[in-house]
């Protein structure tokens, strides 16, 4: 299996995106009433922002580009330090919310206004449930990609700053989105943000023992 998604990390990804893409609208459907209600303080005090929604809708095409950019432009070994972590963690989190039900009741009742922003929040709420939110994906993969950023040697000269620094405004902007847009609670985004850390740390650890080639055993001798 491992000498496989080494030789074809396309396939891979196309294969993981179908499989999470199958799993999460299953627990859409299956799990229509949280057992779990995530509330803090915190959450009352940040305001609802119709606006957020922009680097929130994002977060959609920052993980293809940058897995596809990756693949095509970064050493074999940084694409697979990327992928490693974050496919674990998108699975551990469907994972928990499979076993444990989890939502938050923090929409607004109304989302004023009759701009395209406004319009986009109401489409969200309407096609996106607020279950299975804890720990935030989107929370989860804004950290891993912005950690694969900050240390990929694409962006270690003097110009490669300025990439490593919008990718840092817009994976902030991504966080900031989810409880600006009342999608999640701060609990579930700082549960999304210390995963990403302990993977993270675990694939640091991990990943090349991973991208070795498997030694063949030696045949026998007669």
């Amino acid at each position: 299996m491992r000498n496989w998604m080494l030789r074809h990390p396309v396939r891979f990804m196309l294969y993981y995106a179908w499989f999470y893409l199958c799993f999460f609208f299953l627990l859409e459907r299956a799990v229509p009433t949280p057992r779990l209600i995530l509330h803090c303080a915190l959450d009352d005090v940040i305001p609802f922002c119709k606006y957020a929604i922009v680097p929130y809708c994002l977060w959609f095409v920052w993980i293809g580009a940058t897995l596809v950019y990756f693949l095509l432009r970064a050493p074999r070994e940084e694409f697979w330090r990327l992928c490693l972590p974050l496919f674990a963690g998108m699975t551990l989190s469907l994972l928990f919310c499979a076993v444990v039900p989890n939502g938050v009741y923090l929409r607004p009742r109304a989302v004023p206004g009759d701009d395209v922003f406004a319009w986009a929040v109401r489409l969200l709420y309407r096609s996106d449930t607020a279950t299975n939110v804890f720990p935030s994906i989107h929370v989860f993969n804004a950290v891993t990609l912005d950690m694969a950023f900050q240390r990929s040697s694409l962006f270690a000269d003097r110009r490669g700053g300025r990439v490593r620094a919008a990718a840092r405004v817009l994976d902030v902007s991504i966080i900031l989105s989810t409880l600006l847009l009342k999608q999640h609670s701060v609990l579930d985004a700082t549960a999304g943000l210390v995963l990403a850390l302990v993977l993270d740390w675990l694939a640091a650890r991990w990943w090349p023992l991973f991208t070795q080639p498997t030694r063949r055993p030696l045949p026998e001798r007669l």
